[in-house]
């Protein structure tokens, strides 16, 4: 057991509370086992009807995965990463497939990871805090747990353009896209907690009375312009099509993405183009396992992760240090499948 994970019951539900604070709840390999663990016990369990995710305290639900330790193991042979990425995505698929309700509480700052654990959720309630993002572009990764699946099925081209800028949205931005299902003000949520454990039953309802109206979501303006601007799959079509409209907004996304991986970029166009057709989240899963072990490896991980939590010096070397020198042949290479016995496989 980790004590940077808090499981209990509370009634008749089972409370997942992260407990790693000082790192915004990011998640590492001991609270994903953890969680799978009793998420499986809880799945047959009849005392228990629904599950919470939460955290515990501090000003996030969870910020990410663990980058330093994938970095580090990057940096060597890579195990340590593939090892984390396994289980974690095994945990996201869990989740995904999980018969009984889950209610996660996007309270605060909810990245990566924290996306991930909070996507699947039947119930997935924002408030005044939430700072919702996939920001991996800057860092060189691309948007994992799911971003796949996710990002591709919402508004338009909204996900194209959230996974390649990272940009970060608010609780209310959130509501009127679909990532989250309810809006409460964030001093109603131990309420909302305990009449849940009270009446899991009535999660719903309870959430619905519960919530308020959301203020004016800003991202509903820029729709339009995301929807003409980010409209193709191909990386260097997109930084054209923001080059030539020249208005305010353009000029800032388009600076934006001067910021970014040109490999991640076009690793995440491919990886939502190719997620939107899928019928199987586990078939997601397992291309962004392959995908994230390769790209741990590589030169943009390493260095995004050097340049901007490190060393913290924000003048990541990209190499290849633009979209063109990116071929065809290098994204087939990271997309490529696994070896049979390498693949990613779902719990049984």
């Amino acid at each position: 057991m980790t004590e940077d994970v808090i499981i209990a019951t509370d009634g008749r539900i089972g409370r997942i509370s992260l407990n790693r604070p000082k790192a915004i709840h990011a998640l590492n390999l001991a609270m994903c086992k953890a969680i799978i663990d009793a998420l499986l016990k809880w799945r047959d369990d009849d005392a228990v009807a629904a599950v919470i995710i939460d955290h515990s305290e501090g000003r996030g639900f969870c910020a990410g995965g663990d980058i330093r330790m994938l970095a580090d193991s990057g940096a060597k042979d890579g195990k340590e990463a593939r090892t984390f990425f396994h289980t974690e995505y095994r945990l996201n698929h869990l989740l995904f497939t999980y018969a009984k309700p889950v209610v996660a509480f996007m309270n605060g700052i909810t990245m990566g990871g924290g996306v991930g654990i909070s996507q699947p959720a039947r119930f997935r309630v924002a408030t005044e805090h939430t700072r919702f993002a996939m920001p991996e572009t800057g860092i060189g990764l691309f948007p994992d747990v799911g971003g796949g699946w996710y990002l591709p099925r919402l508004e338009g081209r909204v996900g194209v353009f959230l996974a390649l800028t990272g940009a970060r949205l608010d609780g209310a931005e959130c509501l009127a896209l679909g990532l989250a299902t309810h809006y409460l003000p964030s001093e109603k949520l131990d309420e909302a907690k305990m009449r849940i454990a009270a009446h899991p039953d009535r999660i719903g309802g309870i959430l619905g009375e519960l919530s308020v109206t959301a203020p004016p979501a800003a991202i509903t303006h820029q729709i339009d312009k995301i929807n003409r601007l980010f409209a193709s799959d191909t990386y260097e079509d997109i930084l054209a099509a923001l080059e030539s409209d020249g208005g305010e907004w353009a000029e800032k996304e388009l600076a934006a993405l001067h910021s970014k991986s040109p490999q991640t970029c076009k690793v995440a166009l491919r990886q939502l183009k190719e997620g939107g057709a899928m019928h199987d989240f586990a078939e997601q899963m397992r291309q962004e396992y392959a995908i994230g072990s390769r790209v741990v490896q590589m030169h943009d991980f390493l260095e995004g992760v050097r340049a901007l939590i490190v060393d913290k010096d924000n003048s990541p070397k990209w190499d290849p240090p633009t979209p063109e020198a990116v071929t065809d042949d290098w994204i087939d290479a990271i997309f490529a499948p696994l070896p049979d016995e390498e693949k990613w496989t779902p719990l049984t």
